[in-house]
């Protein structure tokens, strides 16, 4: 195994585990390469030049196709999602390998090289996020966070994801500085939001209508919405800031965010899913009494208790 069981056991308790160097610097690199020559010739932000990746994108710069959206503070390029490299970066061997001691042995969806990517589709309504579940057969893509610059600050406000996967990935493929824009994560809130879902590993929706405009998108319980707001008050998020090849793994339920970036250098990072192969059978049941009977055996096994150094380890504590 490449978890220990203090691993397993963290990551059963608090919903993430951060793994350090474990993404190939080499592909960390190329994928760094992938992202800047995905812009076009006569853009204003240089790659060379730090001060012209401060945020706002420019008018000239903005790109509305959501499979290269440019858009405010965020690049999202997801067109590469099933490129060799990408396959190649996000679902290593190693990596592939850890989500089956979280997830189950021969239990994964694997990727498909070639395949269809995220955001081919479009948002998932109008005015709404692009799907990562539709038609996806790869990595998210790569995303970035440009620098704040002199930006008003803003409060955190975390959520959790609707469509039906697993467990997540989110890889540092650049160094992240602390309040850089790095993933960020309120520890123990997938065990208190997993019971408030009607489905375990999916979400209602109301379909849209131009006849019917003012309901669309997803459908929150009460209850759900009672709790994250009682996440936000009460637990502390863990800024998942760090080096090039760090990785976090997370679960499905956990509440998270992509950070705020203010500091003087972009946050680049990809972002995939693990999915198992009985998940279409197993989303629309409801939450069970023991959220973790469809995980691996060892984790179910592992006790629920880790030392300090652990928690120090994974920015619980200082």
């Amino acid at each position: 195994m490449i978890l220990n069981q203090e691993q397993l056991s963290f990551f059963k308790v608090n919903g993430y585990i951060i793994l350090p160097k474990i993404l190939d610097p080499d592909l960390c690199e190329k994928a760094r390469d992938l992202l800047w020559s995905s812009l076009p010739k006569e853009t204003n932000i240089k790659r060379e030049d730090p001060s012209t990746h401060v945020g706002p994108f420019i008018e000239n710069d903005l790109e509305e196709d959501v499979t290269n959206l440019r858009q405010g503070y965020k690049w999202q390029l997801r067109s590469i999602g099933t490129d060799q490299l990408m396959i190649d970066l996000v679902y290593s061997e190693a990596l592939q390998q850890i989500a089956e001691e979280l997830l189950g042995k021969d239990t994964l969806v694997k990727p498909k090289v070639g395949g269809k990517t995220m955001g081919q589709h479009g948002a998932a309504w109008p005015g709404g996020p692009v799907d990562p579940a539709l038609d996806n057969e790869g990595a998210r893509g790569i995303y970035a966070t440009l620098p704040y610059g002199d930006k008003e600050k803003e409060p955190d406000f975390c959520h959790s994801d609707g469509h039906p996967f697993n467990l997540s990935l989110v890889g540092l493929i650049d160094d992240v500085l602390p309040n850089g824009g790095a993933f960020k994560v309120w520890p123990g809130s997938h065990k208190r939001l997993y019971p408030t879902f009607q489905m375990q590993y999916d979400q209602p929706r109301i379909a849209y209508y131009e006849h019917l405009p003012s309901y669309k998108g997803i459908i929150q319980s009460e209850a759900y919405e009672e709790e994250i707001k009682k996440v936000m008050e009460d637990t502390k998020p863990v800024d998942c800031c760090g080096s090039e090849g760090d990785v976090v793994l997370w679960h499905h339920r956990l509440a998270h965010m992509a950070g705020h970036n203010y500091s003087n250098k972009m946050r680049l990072a990809v972002l995939g899913d693990f999915i198992k192969k009985d998940l279409d059978e197993n989303r629309a049941k409801p939450p069970q009494d023991n959220m973790w009977q469809d995980w691996s055996e060892d984790l179910n096994t592992a006790p629920e208790t880790y030392s300090d150094e652990m928690a120090r380890s994974q920015k619980l504590i200082d």
